[in-house]
């Protein structure tokens, strides 16, 4: 069993013994916990929180605990029932409430579930607002209501609420993607995106769908997280059905993976750069995404005349960099798509509807679209340390060795030369430095990420 604290949320494997696995007791613990952070931060205030849910298996009783546990603290609680991550984060700012808990475990396994926590934004909390949660959490720093003051539960459907504000996007070109008489795949992995991307689909003008798990039953028939080598069978399906495009999202619907109609990967990466190429191409201006992200879509952004900055990895820390610099768009390499005049988050219904006013546009076919974009490719890589190596000092030396180069500290280290990158993190639960290296090949893009880890070996050798 595993139970995750975090100042981004609490995440873990359903069942285990308290403080194991995120176990009933565990869910309450955490929930009375952000409900004091939020009341410390709306004093004398009535507290609204919104609550929405993927279809993992556990996500009814997940439910259950946490509506009736915010109750318990006097909190008037919005039950969105099954909902995406970016439809409860819409949610937030249209109920007006002080914060949200979206109860999604992403791409995680199905045995996973964990309680994702929104300021009144509709935004992930920041560090020290997650580091307070976590200490009230610790000392059971909380007061539940008493009989007169407890909380009160509305249930709300959002999902079209969320459709309707995709579609009012002026760069959503619906009679464009009408006219193009599109033939669309949508793999929604048995979540919620089964329920939301076809009706999203419908209302942008596309009457030829593929539905492919899209059953919201929580039985994940592949591997949720959208990556090349989990979507064989989906990308078969794409390649043999005719279809001019195949979406893919993980079980929250905050990442976006697009597959070509020939049944090529379009590459997670890309699928932010070429939806940020249309936004640019349109409203000219910055861009960020993070560190670990792909240099294609400073290449894009720079062609368009714009600034790319990036940021620390972390959904929290690109938003906070887009807003220093003002970005008309921005996001993470994993198929995060964020569109500031939509909202502050991850949304995958953005994406789509962006991606498809672009394709319509272009006139190509997806795979041809693809090829306009420069190629780089990643290579994701780590070496296991022991326990008692000093591992800020490793990257210090590191840091030191390749000081000649361009070399970014915010995050780990970055060294960025003249035509490829390599990035060095640290993780936060395991004796583990992650290395991620980009190139304009797959092969030279491994030989540095090879290269970086012979250099750690030396270092602690």
């Amino acid at each position: 069993m595993t139970l995750i604290k975090s100042i981004s949320g609490i995440r873990g494997t359903i069942g285990g013994r308290p403080g194991e696995g995120l176990s009933p007791l565990d869910v309450v613990k955490y929930t009375a916990a952000y409900s004091e952070w939020v009341k410390m931060q709306h004093p004398n205030k009535a507290i609204t929180i919104v609550v929405g849910r993927d279809a993992r298996i556990s996500g009814p009783m997940v439910q259950s605990l946490v509506v009736a546990t915010l109750c318990g603290m006097g909190c008037r609680v919005v039950d969105l029932g099954m909902a995406t991550t970016p439809t409860t984060e819409i949610a937030v700012t249209g109920e007006k409430a002080q914060g949200g808990i979206i109860l999604t475990a992403s791409h995680n396994p199905k045995q996973w579930n964990a309680l994702k926590l929104l300021n009144d934004q509709g935004e992930f909390l920041n560090a020290a607002e997650g580091a307070i949660v976590l200490d009230i959490a610790e000392h059971e720093s909380y007061l539940f209501a008493e009989v007169d003051d407890l909380g009160t539960v509305l249930t709300k459907d959002y999902l079209n609420i969320h459709i309707q504000q995709v579609l009012a996007l002026k760069l959503v070109d619906v009679e464009a993607i009408r006219k193009a008489n599109f033939k669309v795949a949508i793999d929604a992995v048995n979540s919620v995106g089964g329920i939301v991307i076809p009706a999203l689909l419908k209302a942008l003008g596309v009457n030829d769908i593929v539905e492919i798990n899209c059953e919201a039953t929580g039985h994940f028939a592949h591997t949720p997280e959208p990556i090349p080598e989990n979507l064989v069978e989906t990308a078969a399906i794409i390649r043999q059905g005719a279809v001019d495009v195949g979406f893919v999202v993980d079980p929250d619907v905050d990442r976006l993976a697009i597959i070509s109609e020939d049944g090529s990967m379009f590459n997670e990466e890309y699928s932010l750069v070429s939806i940020a190429d249309y936004v640019l191409s349109q409203t000219p201006g910055n861009t960020v995404s993070n560190l670990s992200s792909s240099r294609a879509l400073r290449d894009i952004t720079e062609r368009n005349g714009g600034t790319y900055c990036a940021s620390a990895v972390g959904e929290v820390n690109v938003v906070s960099k887009m807003k220093e610099t003002n970005a008309v768009i921005g996001g993470e390499g994993n198929g995060g798509i964020i569109y500031p005049a939509s909202h502050y988050g991850r949304d995958s219904l953005v994406g789509i509807a962006l991606f498809l006013s672009l394709l319509a546009k272009s006139g190509l076919k997806c795979s041809e679209l693809r090829r306009t974009y420069p190629d780089y490719f990643i290579s994701k890589n780590k070496i296991a340390l022991t326990s008692d190596i000093d591992v800020d000092d490793i990257l210090d030396r590191m840091k030191l060795k390749y000081e000649r180069e361009q070399v970014t500290d915010i995050d780990g280290v970055k060294i960025d030369f003249a035509d490829r990158w390599a990035h060095l993190r640290k993780s936060n639960t395991e004796a583990i430095i992650r290395i991620y290296a980009e190139a304009p090949s797959m092969t030279e893009a491994d030989e540095l990420a090879q290269n970086i880890i012979q250099d750690i070996r030396l270092l602690i050798s």
